[in-house]
């Protein structure tokens, strides 16, 4: 089985430390989310994992392979997907998709009805003969899916995949991610939009200003749920507050508001499930209660806002004070010149 090993990688710029001792493992057979904000160094890290950056320092393993050493054994493992499709734009989807099977050596006939269904697969099988430079954001995006497919890797390294796809394309991509998955394929996908990230990772590497960073603080926090009662709406808002904030015993000031419903903090979910319970035995009608926030984009939130307080911490604190000084002492004075008779003149 084929996975990826990263051991304490780093990749610099001139001054700028875009990845820094950064250490992961994505197994096969998983999906694993990379998930960071602008700037923390995702793309940076797997343009490395796709043989395209060597790292400063550290090591990668593409099931066993260094993309360093051996780029084009690593390739052969891994199916590339970046952000923005480089296509050639006079070339159709479909000659598109043999073309780059041609590159990696497969043969004419199994290059077109490999072309043929993986076109079909991402769902732009009545758009194969049209070119590449009037296919729409998402339409190129599934090109792009599919031309990382064309040789069957075992590895797969996505790079905003669902980015600029409809509702109905971001389904199919997770399923067809899930399937990669259960195939015994290594799945690695950076994406922003978390709540899509959510429903088809199995593991997250979360990276902020470079360095893998350890989620479980993050994660342990509390975090704030949604409360609906039956029939809540903005003209109730404050009567619903008041009966949820008596209900649980807490300060009606430390509820939130979101499009009608109260957001109330609970440290863990055994405390939001005894909340829960004590609203229904209560009698209040609850027609919602739900977590507002995904546990990755709580997580998120959570580093980010985690990494802010220390980067202002770091910036308000006082210079480190000089060791302390000993006034300047006046020089010794010159030596006494001697007399004639003590020089025995």
């Amino acid at each position: 089985m084929t996975g990826i090993i990263v051991d304490s990688v780093s990749r610099s710029f001139g001054s700028v430390h875009a990845v820094r001792a950064a250490t992961l493992r994505a197994e096969p057979g998983r999906v694993t989310g990379l998930v960071g904000p602008n700037g923390a160094g995702k793309t940076t890290l797997l343009l490395m994992l796709a043989s395209l950056l060597a790292p400063d320092a550290g090591t990668i393993r593409i099931g066993g392979v260094d993309p360093s050493e051996d780029p084009l054994a690593a390739r052969r493992l891994l199916g590339w997907m970046p952000d923005s499709l480089g296509a050639w734009p006079s070339l159709t989807a479909r000659e598109t998709i043999t073309t780059t099977a041609r590159l990696y050596g497969i043969p004419p006939a199994e290059a077109a009805a490999r072309a043929s269904h993986l076109l079909e697969l991402v769902d732009l099988g009545a758009l194969a003969d049209s070119p590449a430079k009037v296919l729409s954001r998402g339409q190129k995006q599934k090109l792009g899916l599919a031309r990382a497919l064309v040789h069957d890797p075992q590895v797969l390294l996505l790079d905003e995949p669902a980015s600029g796809l409809d509702p109905e394309a971001r389904i199919q991509l997770r399923v067809l991610l899930r399937r990669f998955a259960a195939e015994g394929r290594t799945v690695l996908i950076s994406s922003h939009i978390l709540s899509e990230l959510e429903e088809v990772v199995d593991d997250a590497v979360f990276l902020v200003a470079g360095s893998v960073v350890d989620a479980a603080p993050a994660q342990a926090t509390g975090r704030a749920w949604r409360i609906r009662l039956v029939g809540a709406d903005a003209a109730r808002q404050n009567a619903d507050s008041w009966q949820v904030a008596q209900t649980l015993g807490i300060p009606v000031e430390s509820l939130g508001a979101d499009r009608g419903g109260v957001l109330v903090g609970f440290e863990t979910e055994d405390a939001a499930a005894l909340g829960l319970h004590a609203l229904v035995h209560a009698g209040l009608r609850v027609s919602e209660f739900a977590p507002a926030q995904s546990a990755l984009e709580h997580t998120f939130l959570a580093l980010n806002h985690q990494a802010a307080a220390a980067a202002a911490a770091a910036a308000s604190a006082p210079p480190a004070s000089a060791a302390p000084t000993a006034p300047p002492t006046a020089p010794p004075p010159p030596p006494a010149v001697p007399s004639a008779e003590e020089a025995g003149a």
